[in-house]
């Protein structure tokens, strides 16, 4: 197995880090994470949101920790901490996470677009389009990712004036009671949470491509506070636009409030909204199916072009013979529980081997 070892000109500058994070962390979460969190803790959702907001900065210090220690990406870390065949059966473990959670974002989306535009068309032909690109832009390598993803950030912040124009509509007692919840059903909160806030973990594969690597730390911890801060304001926005009864109801809180929004000139603005939502997915899609192709490729020594048309293919095949309802709602709750516990309870653990280990060798 070769070290990750990136030649330079394809590295990126350390501020980059900030847009990868975020734009990683926003996607189809924010469409429908209140209606969750309103379930379990209520007006209270906004402490869970900062609770998790806690967690996963000081995940991404434990990345860049465990990274300190050993450079290179997570298939250098396991292979250090665990040997060759441990370490490759749970890199295999990170390269199937990943995958799972682009086709995730990617079936979310579509099931977006038939509910609220074209119901009679086939998940598998969006979905066919969405491959061609993520496969397009893939082979432009890491930096023109880096490229989609800071753009699919600066075109999407108009959409915020959305949740401004709904104040107009707000009942700000809809607040109240503050610290209403228990401890319990918070954390519960925090949890479901998670499917916003996941996506920061990305940095396992990419570490080797930025340049002074190090430098980046405060860039991935300012894209992820964005985003935090963020999913808040969507979260307040919503609590006090509807009813904690309507919330609790409404699939997607965040495009049924855009449909509130009227122009002279467009009767539907959640066309837009949900067409417009796509610069924000296709980040999402790239950077996952990347990572789980890199992945194969740094085990397996063979061209990422490969595992990626494969894994492409599966997708496909997943759109065309088990698209419905139940097989989304059943990834979700694959990817929501235990991906986000294997993360938050792995990478810890890496950093403690990883250490010890170093600790020894050097006595």
């Amino acid at each position: 197995m070769t070290h990750a070892h990136v030649n330079e000109k394809y590295k990126i500058q350390p501020f980059y880090v900030f847009f990868l994070v975020h734009s990683m962390q926003t996607g189809i979460g924010v469409l429908s994470f209140q209606r969750i969190l309103a379930k379990s803790t209520g007006t209270d959702g906004w402490i869970s949101i900062l609770l998790a907001g806690l967690i996963v900065h000081s995940l991404i210090w434990v990345i860049y920790k465990i990274f300190s220690l050993v450079p290179g990406d997570i298939i250098d870390a396991n292979h250090h901490a665990f040997g060759k065949w441990i370490g490759k059966s749970i890199s295999l473990l990170f390269i199937f996470y990943f995958w799972v959670l682009g086709l995730t974002v990617m079936i979310s989306y579509i099931q977006v677009i038939h509910v609220w535009m074209f119901e009679e068309v086939p998940a598998w032909s969006f979905s066919l389009v969405f491959l061609i690109l993520i496969y397009y832009i893939n082979t432009g390598g890491f930096r023109t990712i880096t490229g989609i993803s800071f753009l699919s950030m600066l075109l999407t912040y108009w959409l915020l004036f959305v949740f401004f124009y709904a104040m107009k509509y707000s009942e700000f007692t809809n607040l109240l009671p503050i610290f209403d919840h228990s401890i319990l059903e918070i954390w519960e909160g925090t949890k479901n949470t998670s499917l916003t806030l996941i996506g920061f973990e990305l940095i396992l594969m990419f570490y080797p491509f930025i340049k002074n690597a190090a430098a980046s730390q405060k860039y991935a911890h300012g894209g992820a506070l964005t985003t935090t801060l963020i999913t808040l304001f969507i979260y307040v926005v919503s609590i006090v636009f509807y009813s904690q009864k309507q919330l609790v109801m409404t699939i997607w809180p965040t495009l049924s409030m855009t449909s509130i929004v009227e122009f002279p000139f467009i009767q539907r603005f959640e066309y837009i909204d949900v067409s417009w939502w796509a610069i924000i997915i296709i980040p999402n899609m790239t950077i996952s199916l990347w990572a789980a192709s890199r992945g194969v490729k740094r085990l397996f020594n063979v061209p990422q072009k490969y595992p990626l048309l494969g894994m492409s293919l599966i997708i496909l095949i997943i759109n065309i013979f088990f698209f419905d309802m139940d097989s989304i709602n059943y990834l979700k709750q694959i990817i929501n529980p235990y991906g986000v516990i294997f993360i938050i309870s792995y990478l810890p653990l890496l950093l403690v081997i990883i250490y010890f280990k170093k600790k020894r060798n050097r006595s």
